[in-house]
């Protein structure tokens, strides 16, 4: 089989879609179910009067009939009998001037294939292109670089792989699976056949992640880092992953810098050094974390959100993916979230007494309403609303939750996992929430209008309803909602709490000692010695338990907000935030976050230095015997 014939053929190649020619891979979508025949004919209209040329990909996504990566799903293994020109241009990796320019300089090159040319001018990636040409062919695509290689397969010289360009990958049910830069090449195929036998998985790859993989294994040159191999590669990623997770670490940063790659774990809030790798492990790192995301390992222009799961000894972590575009190539940030199923108990989230009892009482308790968890990413949200579900949770009552994503996961409740993907979206799911009878309803973020209508709507009619909001404290909850332009009215008639939050981190126990506030420190807080009534701050010296940091974990700082007749008649009139904050610390006995965070900076379970860093300082607080008091906490 010629393979220039099937990839380089240039008929109608730089022309959308003639209309005396079969419309093959319209009608494979059409086939797979992706897109009705009516919506495509609808859409081949469309891009018919669109000025320029238009691809049918961007005309699909623009009149939301589908998305590129379900595209891509629906022709994968489909043998696409299409010129390779007309695939990148439909799919909409080139334009139909980097076509024409090709074409142009193929008739000056006859030798040179519109592949080769199109990757030489920087008009698509060679790693794009070989996803192509994978669909055209009907083959799998193959990652080398993210590959957990069996080396008993290298049973000859790299060297030998390399003149091929091919590097087998593993064995599945005894048959070699094999990559080719050149799948269609039979000399290649038969030398492959002598060494596996005739019985192969032919998949296809590009020609320099093959030979970058193979660098793994070429002992001729022995200044080739063999730390870029394939095989290292699986293996520091999981390093990296098995070794944040037993820091207990929130986060994973990896980020490509000038002179090197940077590893970063997020320990109690705050990021510390990892690792540092040469710069070209970037490149096979991130490939390989795009494969376990199962995101576009060949998009390095966009930005891409992704989740994995990662098995070890019996344990599942998982982790939500983000990459981005930075001037040093892409960086990435891995979230693991929590999938276990032991929530904490209402009662040691860390409230002082009586404010947990007004939560209970005033929010929890409540026969309808929205209560709503506030605070910036990472403060801890979560892990409140669940033990608030977990309270609420019991035979008798039917709670379900839309959630993007579940991070915990409950025993007798209905959660959902938003996954646009496949269509389950924020706002679908909220419509249908409603009707599927529940007593409580948990939204896992209320982002925008549409989301607070729907929270308010269902408080209206009866239903008691969790959800998070990203404001700076309680009172911000209330502005942020009067600026979404719901109306004063329906905010005072449905919101029954806001509970605000931060996470601040744990003085060391095994090293704290007492460190006497100085003057200029106590004026930053608004105090002067007498409203400390001789009370004594902590920090840590640092020691081997806390890796001399002088802290061990994080506690929770909170500021409960419950709309007595007051404050809601202050929503009403819509006074400022001031006013209603002043009216709530006067008539509800709300203690703020600054005052919280003093109380435990008090009971030596907290810094000064934490305080100015992590809490907002809005008014002057109250003496610590006045917070006490308020709290239910014995002097």
């Amino acid at each position: 089989m010629n393979q220039n014939a099937i990839i380089d053929d240039p008929a109608k190649s730089t022309e959308v879609q003639s209309q005396d020619s079969p419309d093959v891979i319209g009608q494979l979508l059409v086939d797979t179910d992706l897109i009705t025949g009516e919506q495509l004919r609808y859409a081949r209209r469309v891009q018919d009067r669109m000025p320029g040329a238009a691809n049918l990909m961007g005309v699909l996504e623009e009149l939301h009939l589908t998305t590129a990566d379900m595209v891509r799903g629906a022709l994968k293994n489909q043998r696409i009998h299409a010129p390779i020109g007309l695939l990148l241009f439909e799919l909409g990796y080139v334009e139909n001037s980097h076509l024409k320019m090709a074409l142009t300089v193929q008739k000056g090159r006859p030798d040179d294939s519109i592949g080769a040319i199109l990757v030489e001018n920087r008009a698509v990636s060679e790693e794009q292109f070989v996803d192509v040409l994978a669909l055209q062919l009907g083959l799998e695509r193959l990652y080398p670089l993210a590959s957990a290689i069996d080396r008993r397969l290298i049973r000859k010289a790299a060297q030998w792989f390399r003149s091929r360009d091919m590097i087998p990958i593993e064995r599945r049910d005894r048959t070699v699976v094999i990559a080719l830069e050149n799948p269609l090449n039979p000399e290649h195929v038969r030398a492959a056949q002598r060494e596996f036998g005739k019985e192969l998985i032919l998949g296809i790859a590009s020609r320099s992640e093959i030979h970058q993989a193979l660098s793994c294994f070429d002992t001729k040159q022995a200044d080739a880092p063999v730390e870029f191999g394939a095989n290292v590669v699986v293996d520091t990623v999981s390093q990296i992953i098995r070794d944040a997770a037993k820091a207990r670490a929130s986060d994973i940063h990896i980020e490509p810098q000038k002179d090197g790659l940077r590893v970063r774990f997020r320990l109690d809030g705050v990021l510390t050094d990892y690792e540092r790798y040469p710069i070209a492990m970037g490149r096979p790192m991130l490939s390989r974390i795009k494969v376990l995301a199962q995101v576009d390992i060949a998009q390095k222009r966009r930005h891409q959100d992704g989740r994995l799961l990662f098995e070890e000894d019996g344990i599942t972590h998982d982790l939500r993916l983000s990459t981005y575009i930075s001037v040093h190539g892409e960086t990435a940030v891995l979230r693991l979230l929590n999938t276990r199923s032991e929530l904490l108990d209402i009662k040691r989230l860390g409230m002082g007494p009586l404010m947990e009892q007004k939560f209970v009482d005033c929010a929890l308790d409540a026969p309808s309403g929205i209560v709503i968890i506030t605070g910036p990413t990472g403060s801890g949200k979560t892990t409140t609303l669940y033990s608030s579900v977990n309270y609420l949770n019991n035979p008798h009552s039917s709670i379900i939750t839309a959630e993007d994503p579940v991070e915990y996961m409950v025993h007798g409740i209905t959660q959902c996992s938003i996954n646009p993907k496949i269509g389950i979206t924020f706002e679908e799911t909220l419509k249908h929430i409603v009707r599927q009878d529940p007593d409580i309803i948990v939204i896992g973020e209320m982002r925008d209008t549409f989301s607070a209508d729907t929270a308010i709507q269902a408080a209206l009619t009866g239903h008691k309803v969790l959800t998070t909001f990203h404001t700076e404290d309680s009172i911000g909850g209330l502005i942020r909602l009067l600026n979404m332009d719901i109306e004063a009215f329906l905010i005072s008639s449905t919101v029954v709490s806001i509970l605000a939050q931060r996470l601040v981190r744990r003085v060391c126990p095994n090293c704290a000692v007492d460190a006497a506030l100085a003057p200029h420190q106590m004026a930053r807080l608004g105090y002067d010695a007498k409203d400390l009534d001789g009370s004594v701050f902590k920090e840590g010296r640092g020691c081997g338990e806390c890796h001399f940091t002088g802290y061990n974990g994080r506690i929770p700082i909170f500021e409960l907000l419950v709309l007595n007749e007051l404050v809601k008649d202050a929503v009403l009139m819509q006074k400022s935030s001031y006013e209603i904050r002043q009216l709530s610390v006067e008539t509800s006995g709300m203690v703020t976050l600054l005052e919280d965070a003093v109380h435990k900076a008090v009971q030596g379970l907290t810094t000064f230095d934490e305080i100015i860093r992590q809490i907002p300082r809005i008014g002057s607080p109250r003496p610590v015997s006045e917070i006490r008091r308020l709290l239910g906490e014995a002097s």
